[in-house]
Formats: C-alpha cells, sequence, structure tokens
C-alpha cells in the first residue's frame, strides 16, 4: 500500500517519528516535507507547497492509497488544492501537538487563527490520531471552550463528530538502535565514594520545558552540598532561557556536556552517561526524550500530570524499595532528588528501566500503525 506522508515540521520529533515509521512500515512510505523553520507561516502557507510537489508525484504516476498529515497540515487548504489529482483520498491527521492548548508565556495572547486550523484539520480528516490519552482528552476538552469563543454558527456538535474519529496512538521510539551503546554506561553506586552520579537534561530549553525549576533544583541541591555531575543536551532556538549562562558558569567544573547533539550515536552515549533524567515540564503532549532517556537507565523524575502518568506503569509511580518517579511539586522534586543522588533511595534497575517502554520500539509497536493506515485506506475505497 503506498501512503503519502506530509509533513511541513521536519525537525525534530515530527521528522524522528516519519522517519521511523517510514523505516519500519511494511507500507510504501512518500515524504512531502518542508523544513523545520517559520512554524506559523508552514500552517498558513505549506498546503500550496504540498499540494504542487504532490501533483508534481501524481503527474509521474504516483497513487497514494492513504495520506498520513502531521497537525502542522491544514488539511482541508490542502485537500481543496489536490481535489483534481486526488480525489477522495482518506487521510489520517497525527496530532504531535496542538494550538488549542500548547502552554504560552505569561502576557503572550493565544492567536485563535491556529487553534481554528487544528480544529478544521480534525474535522477534515477521516481518522484522528494523538500521541497521548492526555493529549486526546485535553484536545476535546478544549474544543467548546474555542467554539464557545465565536459568535455564531458554532456547530458544538462537531467535537462528538471528531471524538467518534478519535484514536490514541504513542508514537514509536527507535530503542532498539540505542542497544549497541549500552557499554557507555558505569555501574552506580552512589554514595560510595565513586564519582557523583550524572543529572541529565535532555529537554528544549523553552518555556513549555519549565528550565527555571530545573535551574532551582540544581541550586537547592548544591546549596546543601548534594554532588551530582551534569549533561545538558538540550536545544535552544532563538535565545537561551534566562539563568542557563548563570548554571554554566556555575557548575563548570561538573557539566560534562553542553549542546545539542544532533548526531543519533553521540546523543544515545550521552543518555547512557547519565543516571537520573529530570523533566520539570509545564506541558508534554508525549515525552520522546523522556522515554529514550528511561529506556537507557536513567532514573526518571516526572511530574505527577501531563502524559507521563500514562507512560509509567502504576506499579513503579511510587515503588516500595526505590526512589520515586512521579512527584507533586517543585518541594518534593527537590527532597526524591536529594535522597537518590546522595544515595539513601535507591534507582530503579536498570532492566526495569528497559521494560517500561521497550513495547514502543518501532519494530514491534508499527504494527498498529500499518494497521490503522490499511483500515482507513479500505474504508475510503
Amino acid at each position: 500500500m503506498q501512503v503519502l506522508g506530509l509533513e511541513p515540521w521536519y525537525g525534530g520529533s515530527h521528522r524522528s517519528f516519519l522517519d521511523g515509521l517510514a523505516a519500519h512500515s511494511r507500507h510504501r512510505f512518500t515524504p512531502v516535507t518542508l523544513a523545520a523553520r517559520f512554524w506559523k507561516w508552514r500552517m498558513h502557507g505549506a498546503p500550496v507547497t504540498l499540494a504542487r510537489k504532490t501533483a508534481a508525484l501524481v503527474a509521474d504516476g504516483y497513487r497514494p492509497d492513504v495520506v498520513l498529515a502531521s497537525s502542522m497540515v491544514n488539511v482541508p487548504a490542502y485537500l481543496a488544492l489536490v481535489r483534481d489529482v486526488l480525489p477522495r483520498v482518506p487521510v489520517v491527521v497525527y496530532f504531535h501537538e496542538n494550538q488549542l492548548t500548547y502552554p504560552l508565556p505569561p502576557e503572550t495572547p493565544r492567536d485563535a487563527t491556529y487553534a481554528y486550523i487544528n480544529y478544521l484539520s480534525a474535522l477534515a480528516a477521516d481518522r484522528v490520531v494523538f500521541n497521548s490519552a492526555f493529549h486526546a482528552n485535553e484536545f476535546l476538552s478544549a474544543l467548546p471552550v474555542l467554539l464557545h469563543a465565536f459568535p455564531d454558527y458554532t456547530h458544538f456538535d462537531t467535537v462528538e463528530e471528531i471524538r467518534a474519529r478519535t484514536r490514541v496512538l504513542h508514537p514509536g521510539l527507535p530503542l532498539a538502535a540505542h542497544d549497541r551503546h549500552r557499554d557507555a554506561r558505569t555501574p552506580r553506586a552512589w554514595g560510595s565514594g565513586m564519582e557523583p552520579p550524572v543529572l541529565l537534561w535532555n529537554h528544549r530549553w523553552e518555556y513549555d520545558k519549565n528550565p527555571d525549576a530545573f535551574f532551582r533544583l540544581l541550586g537547592r541541591l548544591d546549596d546543601v552540598g548534594v554532588p551530582f555531575r551534569l549533561i545538558l543536551a538540550g536545544q535552544h532556538f532563538e535565545r537561551k532561557p534566562e539563568g542557563l549562562d548563570a548554571v554554566l558558569a556555575r557548575y563548570a567544573g561538573r557539566i560534562l556536556h553542553y549542546g545539542y547533539a544532533e548526531d543519533f550515536d553521540a546523543y544515545s552515549r550521552l543518555l547512557h552517561r547519565a543516571d537520573v533524567v529530570v523533566s520539570t515540564s509545564r506541558h508534554e503532549f508525549f515525552g520522546m526524550a523522556m522515554m529514550e532517556a528511561v529506556y537507557c537507565g536513567c532514573h526518571p523524575l516526572l511530574p505527577n500530570r501531563l502524559s507521563y502518568p500514562e507512560l509509567i506503569p502504576e506499579a513503579l509511580h511510587h515503588p516500595l524499595l526505590h526512589a520515586p518517579v512521579l512527584y507533586e511539586d517543585d518541594e518534593a522534586l527537590f527532597h526524591t532528588a536529594h535522597r537518590l543522588l546522595r544515595g539513601e533511595d535507591r534507582p530503579l534497575p536498570e532492566g526495569t528501566l528497559r521494560e517500561i517502554n521497550a513495547h514502543l520500539d518501532w519494530t514491534r509497536h508499527v504494527a498498529l500503525y500499518d494497521d490503522l493506515l490499511e483500515q482507513t485506506a479500505l474504508a475510503g475505497t
């Protein structure tokens, strides 16, 4: 079966997802992509470019059975522009994120234009797929609020139409590819005179990931003499967060790595060198970076909200014989990290960590996507 993959934001987790799915699928993928920049322009202008690229493929004899579009695609605009070359082609839209609930910095107004594009895309698609149950529930709960903001003809009934076509599928991950770097791990014996444990930050240095809370955690731990080293592998775009330069100066002698690692093998080795991975996120629709770090043996410290409770087995939220995984607030995070880094609480065994999300490796998980795409294509014929 032929799958046309539309991705106007071909970078980061969007690129990893499309590349991983295409590489492991039993179907034949043809990606049509644009560079990952100017996100607002991509949501407005990408349909014209994507439609023209599609028309060129069709002119060469290509006929897709189904279209897989990311949440950055204005689906109805695209379909209108390809109606002459792709009549009645079924569409699956995959929501990596949405603009109804994506967190914004304080005093930044939300532009309903982009939220409404997401709404129209979900309404126009044959299947709507979200990367977590948390994301699906948040989006569907926010839709009536969005529609209520308009003066008339709000069509609240369309929320249930979208819900009926909605499915949750966690993204696949290239977990097996990390196995070749397992020798980068060193035995953990914290508090026994060995080198201090390594804290990992592998999130974007942006507002929604809340790096300020991470900086405060480091300061409190250091103030009371808790030993640690750092791997700071976050990516930043237009500007660095306030406080990052102070962190780089204060812990210069303890930073094993600073900077975004684009090379997979280099990144995997960094994950295997770390001992504890921390999230202080205000928002997380899934959490690919966290899940990869967990698979590579990092004990996670995660807020007890967002997508995390569904990704971590309930028995491991607060295990009896090991350090907690989920925390309630900044104070709980500090006390959990304090005990863990001093060796007073034990981290989860590496075998347990690997099993948390081993089922999401693309080699095992891709069948769910392949079946969904095939079912959507058959239903559209």
